[in-house]
């Protein structure tokens, strides 16, 4: 009985390539962290662009020559992601900042962690073909993330966040795309 509540996880390249072709644009990201266990929040909103990586483009071979990939063209895939963010409560601008994407197996290669410049690795799997799940671990944190595509205009993430097996940081988004003149110039607005 317990075999049908399973959830099959599979790490699919195709699956991959097509969750990174559907979340190419221009997103409106508005989040809220809450900090564990005082539940402490801060809200964020960004502008978030995503392109879509061919394997073998120099974005990959580079990041591939960071992860030491014996070869450079082995990146089946990936994402380049820009942000701009700013603290929602204090009203002024927080981060901007660029990271590179590339997908080999069930591994995710990242040019940069949350916290650290450095780059790392993530576990990836699919509990659907629309909810992408990843594990990073690294300097004794793990990082726990769930991305679900919603139609064609959302997305939702949620991220937890541990050190010694505990919780320490919960963050909840909700993303819109901006595609239209109106939402387009809404997500200018965030940082005017």
């Amino acid at each position: 009985m317990t075999s049908l509540l399973k959830i099959a996880q599979t790490a699919d390249e195709a699956q991959i390539s097509e969750f990174f072709q559907e979340s190419v644009g221009k997103w409106r990201s508005q989040r809220r962290y809450y900090t564990l266990p005082k539940g402490e929040t801060k809200e964020m909103e960004s502008i978030v662009t995503i392109n879509f990586l061919k394997q073998g483009c120099d974005e990959l071979q580079n990041l591939a020559q960071m992860h030491d990939l014996l070869d450079t063209g082995s990146l089946i895939c990936g994402a380049a992601v820009t942000w701009e963010s700013m603290d929602v409560l204090k009203d002024k601008k927080e981060s901007q900042g660029s990271t590179i994407f590339g997908a080999l197996g069930n591994i995710l290669y990242r040019d940069r962690g949350f916290a650290i410049s450095k780059p790392v690795t993530a576990q990836y799997y699919f509990s659907n073909p629309k909810t992408m799940c990843l594990r990073t671990e690294y300097n004794g944190s793990v990082f726990e993330e769930e991305l679900k595509l919603i139609g064609s205009k959302y997305r939702t993430r949620q991220t937890i966040i541990s050190r010694a097996g505990e919780q320490l940081m919960i963050g909840q988004y909700l993303e819109k795309r901006c595609d239209s003149l109106l939402s387009e110039s809404r997500c200018k607005s965030v940082h005017n």
